[in-house]
C-alpha cells in the first residue's frame, strides 16, 4: 500500500481544541507504533480448522509453515475525528500490507491490507490512550481490534495457546474437544498431506506459540513494546468483526463466521541495538461453524529488513 508522495491529511476545516498527540511523552506522534515502520520478513505457522462439506466430515485441519512479510508505512499528517460529546481528537497511524505464503508448497495463503492507529485519551467514552488495528481479509471479513500498548525493559512472556475447539460461547480448557487430526501420527485424509507438513512437529501443533518461545531462547532482549488488540469490547468499548453473507450463513447457521479476533504483537529491541528489529505476533481468530468455535491461530517471528 503506497500513498502518493504529496498526500498528507489536512483537516478541513481545521480541528479545534483537539488532542494533538496521543502519547505526548514520546518524540514521535506514532507513539508505541513508531517502531513498526519499515519492512519485516520471517517465518511462522498457520493452523486453521476449516469447514468441509464434501468429504463426509464437517472439518479439515490445515497446517502451514509460512513465509511472512509485513510492510508498514507512516501516514503523513493528523487523522481528524470529529467529536459530538467531547472535543475533536487527532489520530496518527500507518498503513500496512501483509502477505503470507506456504513455505513448503510456495502457495499464497493470505493478503491483508490495513491500518494501525494511535488514539488519544478520551472523556466520552472514558478511555485511556489506545492503539487499534483495522484490517480487511480477502476471504470475506473485516475487523476492528482495539487495545493497549505496554512498554517493558525486558523480553516478553509469551503464553501457551491451544488449537482445540469448544462449544460456541463456552471457552476454557475443561470444555475443549480433542479430534484425531491434532495428533500427527494418526493417519487421516482430513489434515494437510505430508508434503505440506515438512518442519511441523507435534509440539508446534499442541502449542503454536512454542515456536515464538523457541525463537527467544538465547536472545537478550532489552526492551519490548506489547501491542494487544481485540475485536471484543474488552478492555475498551468498540471493535468487532463483519463477515460476508456466505460466511455469516442463514437460518441453518454459519458457513464459517469469524466471530472474534485476539492478537498480540511484540516489538523487541535486542541487546546492542537502539530500536526494535524483531517483531513477533500471535493471533487467534475464532471461526464458528457446526456448533463449535474452531481456533485459527497464526504466529510468526519477523525481522526488519
Amino acid at each position: 500500500m503506497e500513498l502518493t508522495s504529496d498526500f498528507s491529511f489536512e483537516p478541513l476545516p481545521a480541528v479545534q481544541n483537539a488532542v494533538l498527540q496521543p502519547f505526548p511523552d514520546v518524540p514521535s506522534p506514532l507513539g508505541p507504533l513508531a517502531g513498526l515502520a519499515g519492512t519485516w520478513t520471517g517465518r511462522g505457522l498457520n493452523i486453521i480448522w476449516r469447514p468441509d462439506s464434501v468429504s463426509g466430515q464437517d472439518h479439515f485441519l490445515e497446517i502451514n509453515v509460512t513465509s511472512d512479510q509485513i510492510v508498514f508505512t507512516p501516514i503523513p499528517g493528523q487523522i481528524p475525528n470529529r467529536g459530538f460529546l467531547q472535543p475533536d481528537i487527532n489520530m496518527f497511524g500507518l498503513t500496512y500490507m501483509q502477505q503470507i505464503s506456504d513455505a513448503n508448497l510456495h502457495a499464497g495463503l493470505h493478503i491483508e491490507p490495513g491500518l494501525w492507529v494511535v488514539i488519544p485519551k478520551t472523556t466520552d467514552p472514558n478511555v485511556p490512550p489506545t492503539v487499534a488495528r483495522l484490517a480487511s481479509i480477502p476471504h470475506g471479513t473485516t475487523i476492528v481490534a482495539q487495545g493497549t500498548a505496554t512498554p517493558s525493559a525486558a523480553a516478553p512472556t509469551i503464553p501457551n495457546t491451544s488449537i482445540k475447539p469448544f462449544a460456541i460461547g463456552q471457552p476454557g480448557t475443561s470444555n475443549e474437544i480433542d479430534f484425531p487430526e491434532q495428533t500427527l501420527t494418526n493417519q487421516t485424509q482430513f489434515r494437510t498431506p505430508a508434503a505440506g507438513l515438512t518442519g511441523v512437529t507435534q509440539a508446534m501443533v499442541n502449542n503454536p506459540n512454542s515456536i515464538l518461545q523457541a525463537a527467544l531462547s538465547g536472545q537478550h532482549i532489552t526492551a519490548t513494546t506489547t501491542l494487544h488488540v481485540t475485536s471484543t469490547d474488552r478492555p475498551v468499548p468498540g471493535g468487532g468483526t463483519a463477515n460476508t453473507a456466505f460466511l455469516q450463513g442463514g437460518a441453518d447457521g454459519p458457513n464459517a463466521v469469524a466471530a472474534s479476533v485476539n492478537a498480540t504483537f511484540w516489538l523487541e529491541t535486542l541487546q546492542g541495538q537502539s530500536a526494535p528489529t524483531q517483531l513477533q505476533y500471535a493471533q487467534t481468530v475464532l471461526l464458528n461453524f457446526a456448533g463449535l468455535s474452531w481456533p485459527h491461530i497464526t504466529v510468526a517471528t519477523l525481522h526488519k529488513s
